[in-house]
């Protein structure tokens, strides 16, 4: 069983409290789940990156700490706090953390 951060009994945290950077790779923390959506929490060490992919699902990335590079159908997008991004399902997307990387990731149902 995943253990959610978040609830409805619990429906507030504080992002900063959770961020926790392994020594390398990625460290992905669940943040909440229903039917339709799917939000999570990822912490990349700096120098850590995620080859290119797709996903199914249309999704967003929220830069909440650190720098990187996204690179989504072939455009370099720059991370760093406050950066929004939106995928479009089965768009091809890579990632490389620059320095220590939090974001949250969601992934919601295609239309």
């Amino acid at each position: 069983m995943t253990t959610t951060l978040l609830s409805p009994q619990v429906p507030v945290i504080q992002l900063q409290e959770h961020l926790e950077y392994p020594e390398a790779g990625i460290l992905n923390k669940l943040l909440y789940k229903d039917n339709t959506c799917q939000y999570s929490l990822f912490c990349l060490a700096a120098n850590t990156e995620i080859s290119e992919h797709t996903a199914t699902r249309n999704a967003t990335i929220q830069a909440i700490d650190g720098t990187g590079i996204l690179t989504l159908n072939g455009e370099t997008i720059p991370l760093e706090p406050g950066v929004f991004v939106f995928m479009a399902a089965n768009a091809p997307h890579a990632l490389e953390a620059k320095s220590n990387l939090a974001f949250i990731l969601t992934l919601s149902s295609v239309s």
